[in-house]
């Protein structure tokens, strides 16, 4: 009996139906499996997978599990890639992927979330890897900056939390005529609003912690690429013992599948928000890509399906009146982190880039006034009206 040709080509329906798993029990998702080790029926058999002769299932910190690898099937699919790998935590994709394509030399293009930025300053560069910071405003100098071939171009589009935009398909034409690897976070637009890979970068990363998750109740990471990219990063990933859980990869696949409702809440609740507060005379401005008056709204238009669901308003008064307003909010959360269906509020110069200096923050256009706002999936006007009377007390 032939197989039917599937129907399927959205990508909501994909999110839904590409992961089913032929369960005995007729269970249309995986059950949870989690196992360490595998049997198998005799040496030879085991001396084929672990050389690559045959698939099967090996060791788990290598990330040979069934929950993992559906997850990683996902995955790949969301952001158009031939493969994916999971991780314990957004930080530990970042620093594979650094390992694997940066040791030519890193070249970060644009703002950085402050835990990227420290570890490229406290622990890359120590270890003799040659590291480039360069502002969106500097990206002329992109060409001098590779001088050798090699070298990983790494960047965020939008950007934390300034929420600046990068041309992406510029940047990989210029890494790629230089001999470069481009590496996009996308967190912050996530495969619904934006992919990478589409627009000709070579490695797409997430802390799926954030908007893969959605919940704010598991810890993960995610990077997506070509196969061939994809290896080198796995054998840092195994060596390095960043293997995720199979109980949280199946928390996360579970969650893969309301990611395009959801961000279309987010979008359209942080446009709300956003255009609400760009009428308020306590805020100096409103960064959000969306907003016409935005630097970067055109090339947003171009290169993204939604604007997302963060924006960043800079407070007139500086740090203790940015500090009043988040204290004094019911609905938003005051929390680190992002992307879960509550809505929460930061301070960046006293979480996310709490360790970067003060002098780089303001190189980067980070004020103390600024607070990031994670726009969740509550009723818009709720969210409007708790931004105003905390803003109103001051």
């Amino acid at each position: 009996m032939q197989s039917r040709p599937s129907p399927a080509s959205g990508q909501a329906t994909r999110i839904i139906h590409n992961r089913r798993h032929k369960d005995s029990f007729g269970s249309p998702y995986s059950p949870v499996y989690n196992t360490t080790t595998y049997r198998f029926s005799d040496t030879a058999s085991l001396e084929d997978v672990i050389e690559g002769r045959a698939q099967g299932n090996l060791y788990t910190r290598w990330g040979s599990n069934p929950s993992i690898r559906e997850l990683e099937q996902g995955l790949a699919d969301l952001e158009s890639a031939e493969d994916a790998l999971a991780f314990a935590a957004g930080m530990a994709a970042i620093s594979a992927t650094f390992f694997a394509h940066g040791r030519q030399g890193i070249v970060c293009v644009g703002d950085l979330y402050g835990g990227t930025q420290e570890l490229l300053t406290n622990h890359i560069e120590p270890l003799g890897i040659p590291v480039t910071f360069l502002l969106q405003s500097e990206i002329s100098q992109l060409h001098t900056a590779l001088n050798t071939p090699g070298k990983l171009v790494y960047c965020e589009s939008p950007a934390n939390p300034t929420l600046d935009i990068l041309d992406i398909h510029a940047l990989a034409e210029q890494s790629h005529a230089r001999g470069a690897v481009l590496a996009v976070d996308n967190t912050f637009a996530t495969p619904i609003n934006q992919r990478p890979l589409t627009l000709g970068a070579d490695i797409s990363i997430h802390s799926a912690s954030k908007y893969l998750g959605g919940h704010s109740d598991l810890t993960a990471g995610a990077v997506m690429a070509s196969a061939e990219m994809i290896h080198p990063i796995a054998q840092w990933r195994k060596n390095l013992g960043q293997i995720l859980a199979p109980d949280t990869a199946a928390l996360l696949s579970r969650s893969l599948r309301t990611l395009p409702v959801r961000i279309q809440q987010h979008n359209d609740n942080a446009l709300a928000v956003a255009q609400a507060m760009s009428q308020h005379p306590a805020i100096k401005q409103v960064l959000y890509p969306g907003l016409p008056d935005f630097p970067g709204h055109s090339l947003a238009r171009q290169q993204m399906n939604g604007y997302g669901g963060m924006l960043t308003i800079d407070i007139a008064g500086g740090k203790e009146q940015a500090a009043k307003v988040a204290d004094n909010l019911q609905i938003f959360l005051l929390a680190t982190s992002l992307g879960g269906v509550e809505s929460l509020v930061s301070q960046p110069c006293v979480t996310s880039h709490h360790g970067i200096s003060r002098e780089e923050r303001e190189r980067h256009g980070i004020t103390d006034g600024m607070l990031r706002l994670s726009v969740g999936l509550e009723d818009a006007h709720d969210l409007i009206a708790d931004l105003q009377l905390a803003l109103d007390q001051l």
